[in-house]
């Protein structure tokens, strides 16, 4: 796991402040209104991806780092890496929830990391220059390939070893990068020599994602290993020996903006984000209907961190 790391200093004093108000998601286009936030010093801008539990650990950053006296502005459900990232790194976002396995592929796609360990150390020299990574929590939310019980009874298949003894056309549904991601349909044919199709989903293995592999549209389907909806269908996660999708635990990358007060504001929610913990809060979204700002204070006084 990653240790406390040397956080760069800031260019100038971040003045202290709290957000007049919570805004629990941005606009149709996030990014209109963030890229000049960024540039003043006195605000920190915290972005999310368009998924509902990175915009929940994305509101526990914000919250606890306006407890700490930082003006924050929110800039979530941007969408996925590919439209955030160089807004990371041109300075329009700060402070981003990230997954570590997938980041460390996105900026290094020959890594050969397999174990949280490995994936750590490539992350200390993969980012670019004015980027890095904090501590990392214990809980993780990776990608997956999930199928129905009935599904894996029926064929016998609890690996995805076992998928290449199904003589049946197999379909996997999941958001369209899902496609040319190191762990999709190409590496899975690489790594278990399974061929299958794919259908995109565009709902990060929301509802839309869960009916389709109910109702056999797809046979499996790419849905967080935190969230609630596996243990509410009965679905089945299957294993993955070789380790095709690596360890994605919940790390935030930060600019150089963010000081060592801010960077411990931040780890201190880490260290109580237990894998028990992130189901339980994106419990609290999908089941409860609660808001991202709601769960997140809840979380947060329950803690002693507000």
């Amino acid at each position: 796991m990653i240790t406390a790391k040397i956080r760069a200093g800031v260019a100038a004093a971040l003045a202290l402040g709290v957000a007049a108000a919570l805004t629990g998601c941005a606009s149709s286009d996030p990014l209109d209104s963030g890229s000049s936030a960024s540039s003043d010093s006195k605000t920190i801008v915290v972005g999310s991806q368009q998924y509902y539990s990175n915009e929940i650990i994305a509101e526990l950053y914000a919250q606890v780092l306006e407890k700490n006296g930082f003006e924050v502005k929110r800039n979530f459900n941007i969408g996925q890496r590919e439209v955030y990232i160089p807004q990371l790194e041109k300075g329009a976002i700060d402070v981003m929830p990230e997954y570590s396995g997938n980041l460390l592929q996105y900026f290094d796609k020959d890594s050969t990391a397999k174990t949280a360990d490995q994936i750590d150390d490539g992350l200390e020299t993969a980012l670019p220059k004015g980027l890095r990574v904090l501590d990392e929590a214990e809980a993780t939310d990776q990608d997956s390939y999930t199928v129905t019980k009935k599904f894996s009874e029926d064929n016998d298949v609890t690996s995805l070893a076992d998928l290449k003894d199904v003589t049946s056309k197999l379909t996997v549904g999941a958001n369209s990068e899902f496609q040319t991601r190191p762990y999709g349909p190409k590496g899975l044919k690489s790594v278990y020599g399974v061929d299958v199709d794919f259908k995109a989903v565009e709902d990060s293995g929301g509802a839309l994602t869960v009916k389709a592999l109910k109702d056999g549209t797809v046979q499996l389907a790419d849905i967080y290993s935190a969230d609630p909806s596996i243990k509410a269908n009965d679905f089945v996660t299957l294993e993955d020996p070789e380790n095709l999708i690596l360890p994605q635990n919940v790390i935030p990358v930060v600019s150089d903006k963010v000081n060592d007060k801010a960077a411990d504001a931040i780890d201190s929610v880490n260290e109580k984000l237990t894998p028990e913990a992130l189901i339980e809060l994106n419990t609290k979204s999908t089941a409860d209907k609660e808001k991202a700002s709601t769960i997140a204070k809840e979380f947060l006084t329950d803690e002693g961190l507000l």
